[in-house]
């Protein structure tokens, strides 16, 4: 027996925001953004595609592909930064969008990492034999939270969400090893200390309602740390690069990938991307990139993928697991 990922499934909200778009906000323009990030475009909320909506669309989609329903659910965990509200929780409100009458529901905030650490949870429910079946999704609707004035962050987010459910299957493979961590210490490198901003377009005079990140801080922290996660896995289990068919990132940066995957002296082949098209999602960036290469078929059982995330607290995180 072991745990796997049975289904997954995402939602991007219609509205699409080009490089063009943004250059009529701030001061910017296509070749700048795509140049020093990798971004072309990103998925906005309408201001009625919140946090839940997209969240309880993902759940479905993940509930159709694993060929279940969502009274089989015994949890749902939903990672997200920016919930619609603070009671009830984003995961209580997807229970009641998507009648999973059965399940017992939580939020879980560790930012861009959120996705990992929340599915490293459902595995350890599941190992304790208190859940059988747990719906893990992450979620944000980040449009929210961005200064529309600053162009060094409003260029870089997206809205969006994704979903996997795990569940005890029969079989060998599922989660193989697990690294977290955790600075609260460098907490002020990434920040949203406010909130309350209706409008997505909206300049609040107090600048703290947004998200405020140091740029270079972000990017040494990531360089650095994932690639140490990365190899604590690969000498915790003793493979090597060559054993993992793809590595599975939080889509922050396109310069950050390319530097991981040269300090992993990995080919950036390995290292499958779809921020171009979404922008950095913070949770939700690594299931909607899971998801999409399981609909692709680009994943098969047997392949041994790694997953890993960077954020906001900061935490971090890695988890190979086998398809």
């Amino acid at each position: 027996m072991a745990v796997r990922i049975i289904g997954t499934g995402s939602y991007l909200p219609k509205k699409v925001a080009d490089n063009h778009f943004l250059s009529t906000i701030v001061d910017t323009d296509d070749e700048w953004i795509q140049q020093r990030i990798g971004i072309k475009e990103r998925h906005l909320s309408n201001g009625k595609e919140g946090t839940t909506y997209m969240a309880a669309h993902a759940a479905e989609a993940a509930l159709e592909n694993a060929g279940i329903c969502a009274e089989e659910l015994d949890m749902i965990i939903v990672a997200t930064v920016s919930a619609d509200t603070y009671v009830p929780s984003t995961s209580c409100s997807v229970q009641g969008a998507i009648g999973a009458i059965r399940a017992t529901c939580f939020d879980l905030n560790a930012a861009c990492s959120g996705f990992l650490f929340s599915l490293n949870t459902a595995y350890a429910y599941i190992e304790m034999g208190m859940a059988k079946t747990v719906l893990v999704i992450g979620a944000e609707t980040l449009s929210r939270e961005v200064d529309w004035s600053d162009r060094s962050s409003c260029i870089l987010f997206g809205d969006g969400a994704g979903a996997a459910i795990v569940r005890w299957e029969e079989g060998e493979g599922g989660l193989i090893a697990s690294v977290t961590g955790s600075d609260g210490s460098q907490g002020d490198v990434l920040t949203c200390k406010g909130r309350g901003i209706q409008n997505p377009f909206h300049n609040s005079k107090r600048k703290k309602d947004y998200l405020k990140m140091e740029g270079q801080a972000v990017f040494r922290f990531a360089v650095t740390t994932v690639p140490r996660c990365v190899k604590q896995i690969l000498k915790k289990t003793e493979l090597d690069v060559e054993d993992i068919k793809f590595f599975i990132l939080h889509q922050a940066n396109l310069r950050i990938l390319e530097l991981i995957a040269k300090r992993l002296k990995v080919d950036i082949d390995k290292f499958p991307m779809n921020l171009d098209r979404y922008g950095n999602t913070s949770s939700a960036s690594i299931p909607i990139l899971l998801d999409e290469l399981n609909r692709n078929h680009l994943l098969e059982r047997g392949d041994k993928i790694i997953m890993s995330g960077f954020g906001g607290g900061l935490t971090w995180g890695a988890m190979l697991l086998e398809w």
